[in-house]
């Protein structure tokens, strides 16, 4: 007699957590701000009721399994009903970044083979321009004022229900990202429904992003930035309101949001949460937020200062870390209860570091003579896998990215403490090498901007006659604020080896940023290319 596993054989697909919206959480809120500023309100049960209409009406105009559906929104409902309605056809939902430019978006439209575009009437001229550029849609749906194009609401109405949607298995493709493109073109990821069922019930869990039924979360990261990292699914999985801000990103209008919806979670990266305190110690008393607002940090590091800040105003700023490769969330960083009555600077230090995997995702830090130890000393790359993290490229770009034990490289260079905490020290093509010594980038970055002159930095390995690198510090100082090199370079003494410090610091009016809002040192690393020459 064989014995086997008694358990239901249920598919990870993404119709369950539509039917879950559906019929348990249906009159949560979805709350959209207009570009126009005007706010519009629905519930998960029509967005869901809408997801399925958009589902027969792809089905409808030839939509079949695994081909994919463009879109180019901002945050907004229907971008929300297109998250789910596009796999619900069997089709690859595709977000485009809007932030790259039209031969950039052209390329990578045309490298998936996008079939259909769902497009937000005020981003059609953007759009034109793409479609100028050599990107081929044979479909092109509007929400909003469409023009020549097929209206969303008409297109909705063009589904007949008694399509018949098809039967999903969790290993189909859901949804495809690109990479930044770095280094090199951009790269696609394509997450299965099982892996993004996976990652959305293991974001919500209290070591994880801690989500829950209780929360109205407003996704500041945009939703064609790497599924707006995962949140929409875990929000309607558990039932959490959402509230998106659609183009609207300044302080001032987010924060009338957060007052105005009663937000008890906000996503986005560094520099949103840097305008946010900048507009909050300005005006002190204008907005009444939500005691403790939880600000889940992502895309690049939050210095410690920053949450210092934060906690000093009733907020508390949660680091995370992942990869698009990482779908995305990779590490959270929890102060565990047994450091809880640890001193104030330990427990700081912690939440400044990326912290440790989720559940279900592994990671490991390997350098040249095999993985490092817990020292928090010796630093290698830092390796990830699990059931969300991507096994290849599309297309099979890149393999030398996976090591011959199924390792993702991350490309970061990482070193670990003995409580298992990751800190991540640089981006191994950022490390500056000086006189056969490296130093670290991010390291410098994140302790320049604890000044409390300097609102950002950014520090670059520039070419040196007589050391082959040395570090360049571009700075922004705060409004109304003054330093200088000599004191900026005393302020990271006590903490570097006096070969780490910055042989020149340069004031900027802002720092060039990636499409993710990263520093694009690879412009300041032209712009100060003969600086030392």
């Amino acid at each position: 007699m064989s014995f086997s596993a008694t358990m239901m054989d249920v598919p990870l697909t993404i119709d369950l957590v539509v039917d879950r919206a559906e019929r348990w959480t249906a009159g949560i809120e979805v709350v959209s701000r207009r570009p126009d500023k005007s706010i519009t309100r629905t519930t998960y049960g029509d967005v869901a009721k809408r997801a399925r209409r958009l589902a027969r009406a792809l089905v409808g105009a030839g939509i079949r399994r695994g081909d994919r559906v463009a879109t180019l929104m901002w945050n907004h409902s229907e971008h929300l009903e297109c998250y789910f309605g596009i796999p619900l056809s069997g089709g690859v939902t595709h977000t485009l970044n809007l932030r790259l430019h039209p031969d950039e978006i052209a390329y990578i439209a045309n490298d998936a083979s996008d079939r259909f575009a769902i497009v937000d009437d005020c981003l059609l001229p953007l759009f034109d321009k793409v479609v100028a550029a050599g990107a081929k849609f044979e479909k092109v749906i509007v929400v909003g004022k469409a023009g020549d194009h097929v209206p969303y609401e008409a297109f909705l109405a063009s589904a007949n229900e008694s399509t018949t949607l098809p039967k999903l298995a969790e290993t189909d493709p859901l949804g495809v990202c690109y990479t930044s493109g770095t280094t090199g073109k951009p790269k696609g990821v394509v997450y299965s429904h099982k892996s993004t069922v996976l990652h959305s019930i293991v974001a919500a869990v209290p070591d994880s992003l801690g989500l829950s039924r209780a929360d109205t979360l407003l996704p500041v990261v945009p939703m064609f930035h790497v599924n707006a990292w995962g949140l929409p699914y875990t929000c309607a999985l558990v039932g959490a309101k959402l509230v998106f801000p659609g183009p609207h990103l300044d302080a001032a209008s987010l924060l009338e949001l957060f007052q105005n919806e009663k937000v008890t979670v906000g996503a986005g990266v560094p520099t949103i949460w840097l305008g946010i305190r900048e507009a909050l110690d300005a005006n002190p008393g204008k907005w009444t937020l939500q005691p403790g607002l939880r600000m889940i940090v992502g895309g690049s590091a939050a210095p410690e200062q920053m949450i210092r800040d934060f906690d000093r105003l009733g907020m508390t700023l949660l680091h995370a870390w992942g990869m698009t490769e990482t779908s995305p969330i990779g590490t959270v960083s929890r102060v565990p209860p047994h450091l809880a009555d640890a001193d104030e600077d330990t427990r700081y230090r912690l939440r400044a570091r990326q912290g440790t995997p989720t559940p279900l995702v592994d990671i490991c830090i390997r350098n040249d003579a095999g993985e490092v130890p817990a020292d928090d000393k010796t630093s290698g790359e830092l390796m990830i896998r699990g059931p969300w993290i991507s096994a290849s490229y599309m297309g099979g770009h890149t393999p030398d990215r996976w090591t011959s034990d199924g390792w993702f490289r991350t490309g970061d260079v990482a070193r670990m403490d003995q409580h298992g905490f990751i800190q991540l020290v640089d981006r191994v093509a950022d490390q500056i090498k000086s006189g056969g010594e490296w130093i670290s980038s991010q390291e410098l970055e994140n302790t320049l901007m604890g000044h409390p002159a300097v609102k950002e930095a950014a520090v670059v390995g520039v070419p040196h006659p007589k050391w082959s690198e040395r570090p360049l510090a571009a700075v922004v100082l705060k409004p109304g604020a003054t330093a200088t090199a000599d004191e900026l370079r005393d302020f990271l003494a006590p903490k570097f080896a006096k070969f780490w410090l910055p042989d020149a610091f340069v004031f900027v009016d802002a720092i060039p940023r990636t499409s993710a809002g990263k520093f694009k040192k690879t412009e300041l690393r032209d712009t100060y290319a003969k600086h030392f020459t």
